[in-house]
């Protein structure tokens, strides 16, 4: 998306940057944009990555946004670029089912900026930020699980395996145990309710990132299932590159980057042992992309002066070859999700 996406600490608001795309030229780069190329821009947002794609003649980009509102605002850029941009409603998870409706069978390059945009931060009722007062929602797609729902209904130790492994958040239990005692006398429907709370239990000084930083950017990632559509997406790039296609992910904290570095290092034979197989093994499958070096990429001095949001954005690409897609990784899925309790068999 055209951001920072959540390049302040995630969950946060403000900064001076509506619509900057955090690591635009870096992307660019490294998607190595070549004249009538088609590219997919996974993560539309604003639109940043894409124009800067068909600002290369004769290019072709395939776009798509989970937020109806990022596409709804989009259609002018679709008439400035008559033909060459499709903007498409659906989760990038989808990108293969939505690419082959489209007419698209296989793409130059590929863009996927993960998390939370700046329009969606900075605007109060869609209930992402803790520093604008809203309605407790952060949904993407305005429907489904809010996380108004997660907050007032979970149980105890549902509510704090999220905050935990969502939110590295080391007060998980304590919050809550808060939160499930403070809701019997009233539902919490606003996020200055819940920052509130948060700010009480966890300590911090006021140099410190916001205390509801990482309860928000739990909440968040469950209500969206943003580890898990990551996860599908980046199986599903594999799928849709053509050979010398290159794909690069931005990511904005660490649970994403993780999840982007295993995939490129399972899929490019980092690691493997070059020994000869014993009888009867079978040989790995051959890999399906090439990572170049010096990775990740970082923002430089000079954007996170323009954008201090993008200081924990972190850039990691690899370069498509001819081997065929593999099989989901079930590694990467667990990375992704929540542990299953023995006692009830839940997430």
């Amino acid at each position: 998306m055209n951001k920072g996406r959540s390049a302040a600490p995630p969950g946060a608001a403000g900064g001076p940057a509506r619509h900057v795309p955090v690591l635009r030229e870096r992307a660019i780069e490294a998607l190595a944009v070549k004249p009538g190329g088609l590219y997919l821009d996974a993560t539309f947002g604003a639109g940043g990555y894409s124009r800067a794609i068909l600002a290369s003649e004769a290019t072709q980009v395939l776009a798509l946004d989970r937020d109806p509102a990022a596409v709804a605002a989009g259609a002018a850029l679709v008439g400035e670029f008559t033909g060459r941009l499709r903007l498409v409603g659906g989760r990038f998870s989808d990108l293969a089912e939505i690419a082959e409706r489209a007419g698209f069978d296989a793409f130059d390059g590929m863009v996927l900026d993960v998390g939370v945009s700046s329009m969606q931060l900075d605007e109060a009722a869609r209930g992402f930020s803790f520093r604008h007062d809203g309605p407790l929602d952060m949904r993407m797609e305005t429907s489904g699980t809010s996380a108004a729902d997660l907050v007032n209904e979970a149980d105890e130790e549902h509510l704090a395996d999220i905050l935990f492994h969502f939110g590295e958040e080391r007060l998980a239990r304590k919050i809550a145990r808060a939160i499930v005692s403070d809701r019997k006398s009233a539902r919490f429907t606003s996020t200055k309710t819940l920052a509130d709370l948060v700010a009480r239990l966890v300590p911090h000084k006021p140099t410190d990132i916001h205390p509801a930083t990482r309860t928000f950017q739990a909440l968040r990632i469950a209500v969206n299932d943003e580890l898990g559509e990551l996860v599908r997406a980046l199986h599903a790039a594999e799928r849709v590159l053509r050979p010398e296609g290159r794909l690069v992910v931005v990511t904005f904290h660490s649970l994403e980057d993780r999840i982007a570095k295993q995939f490129f290092a399972n899929r490019s034979g980092r690691g493997r042992a070059t020994s000869r197989l014993l009888p009867g093994e079978i040989a790995p499958a051959e890999p399906t992309f090439v990572v170049p070096g010096r990775q990740p990429i970082l923002p430089d001095a000079a954007e996170l002066t323009a954008n201090p949001r993008a200081r924990s954005a972190k850039l990691r690409f690899g370069v498509r070859t001819d081997a065929p897609a593999q099989q989901a990784n079930v590694s990467l899925h667990k990375l992704a999700s929540l542990p299953v309790h023995a006692r009830s068999g839940r997430r």
